[in-house]
C-alpha cells in the first residue's frame, strides 16, 4: 500500500494533552472527508490509546507519547501510539474486558473500545521497554467527497 500522507507528533504524558491528541488526529483525518460517526470513532480510539499511556505506561512520572499518523491508498487511516513506559507483561490479559492495573476508578475497557472503534488493532509490548498500539480504520469514500479529489 502506498502512503499518501503522514505526520508524527510527540508530547508529554500529561492528561491535559489527551484533548490535544484528539484534535490533532481528527484534524489530520479530516482530509479523508470522514462522516461525523467516523470522526467520533477516531477520537474515541485515540483518547483510549493516549489515556492508556498516561495511566499505565507512566503511572509515576511524565514520559513521552509518540503518535504517527499515515494515510494509505484506499482511504485507510493508520494511527500508531507508542510509549517507552512500563510495558505490558501479558497482552491477552490486558485485552480482557474489565481488567485494569490502573485502580478501581478505571473501567478496564481501553483495548476493547479501541478494537470496537477501528477496523484493526495490533498491540506490541515489552516490559520495561514500552508499548506500541497500531490502529487502522477505513474511511468511507463518499460520492463527490473531497477525499477523491485530493488523492487523484
Amino acid at each position: 500500500m502506498n502512503i499518501l500522507n503522514e505526520v508524527s507528533i510527540t508530547f508529554p504524558s500529561r492528561s491535559s494533552n489527551e484533548g490535544y491528541a484528539r484534535a490533532a488526529v481528527s484534524a489530520f483525518a479530516a482530509q479523508l472527508d470522514p462522516t461525523l460517526d467516523e470522526i467520533g470513532d477516531i477520537k474515541t480510539a485515540i483518547s483510549e490509546a493516549v489515556t492508556n499511556c498516561i495511566v499505565h505506561a507512566y503511572p509515576e512520572c511524565v514520559g513521552k507519547i509518540y503518535i504517527r499518523l499515515r494515510i494509505f491508498e484506499g482511504n485507510i487511516l493508520e494511527i500508531v501510539v507508542r510509549d517507552r513506559g512500563k510495558g505490558i507483561p501479558d497482552i491477552a490479559q490486558a485485552k480482557t474486558p474489565m481488567f485494569t492495573t490502573g485502580g478501581e476508578d478505571r473501567s478496564g475497557m481501553g483495548f476493547t473500545i479501541m478494537e470496537s472503534f477501528t477496523d484493526n488493532l495490533k498491540i506490541r509490548s515489552k516490559p520495561g521497554v514500552g508499548t506500541c498500539v497500531t490502529m487502522r480504520k477505513k474511511i468511507s469514500m463518499r460520492i463527490g467527497g473531497l477525499s477523491r479529489e485530493r488523492h487523484s
